[in-house]
């Protein structure tokens, strides 16, 4: 098992924050959970799921029916800059801003850390360890491609939420899982089950 930081903060798109735990708790991961205000928010408007952490897990594995084992989520609050994230002796294998608003990603590019989703972030980023930034904004300004340019330049993988649809989705699930199952490729946790199928140029 593996522990994984998962941020998620105020940009439209909680669908890929939902299949993104979800992906991390059915696959016996650790999980260490971080909301901003408004990806709190984010989450009631868009998914109807709780803005609050704990409350969120239990609605999640009561509408997915997963079992988790003891400890294998935990939940920080955003404002807790004494939190364990904080510090690089923290074990996790990495972490991932699902979805990533763009004031995230220019207080992270911009080394502010005034929240713990910036902090932890950059901790990741100190430590060598993965951090995978999934921005959905669109159109981008010239800021929003230099903060982005200066995330992977400073180590950061950019995973912007823009699915594929040579397999053919269905439903709304379907899109968020196409990158979910990219984000899991970044961190070499491929799911016990692939969530899509890979491009086949025979098929």
């Amino acid at each position: 098992m593996k522990r994984l930081v998962v941020a998620v903060t105020g940009a439209s798109g909680a669908i890929y924050a939902e299949r993104m735990i979800k992906a991390i708790l059915e696959n016996g991961h650790g999980l260490d959970l971080v909301l901003s205000n408004y990806g709190a928010r984010l989450l009631k408007e868009e998914r109807d799921l709780p803005g609050e952490p704990r409350r969120l897990i239990d609605a999640l594995c009561e509408r997915y029916k997963i079992s988790l084992a003891d400890d294998q989520a935990v939940f920080h609050n955003n404002s807790d800059l004494g939190a364990p994230l904080a510090s690089g002796s923290y074990p996790v294998a990495g972490m991932v801003v699902v979805p990533a608003s763009m004031k995230t990603v220019g207080a992270i590019a911009s080394g502010l850390g005034d929240t713990l989703v910036d902090r932890a972030a950059m901790v990741n980023l100190k430590e060598r360890r993965p951090l995978i930034v999934v921005p959905r904004e669109t159109p981008y300004n010239r800021i929003f491609m230099e903060n982005l340019l200066r995330l992977h330049d400073a180590g950061a993988i950019v995973l912007p939420a823009a699915p594929g649809f040579y397999q053919k989705p269905k439903t709304l699930e379907d899109l968020g899982d196409f990158i979910v199952a990219r984000v899991l490729d970044r961190l070499d946790l491929p799911p016990s089950q692939d969530l899509v199928p890979r491009w086949d140029p025979k098929s």
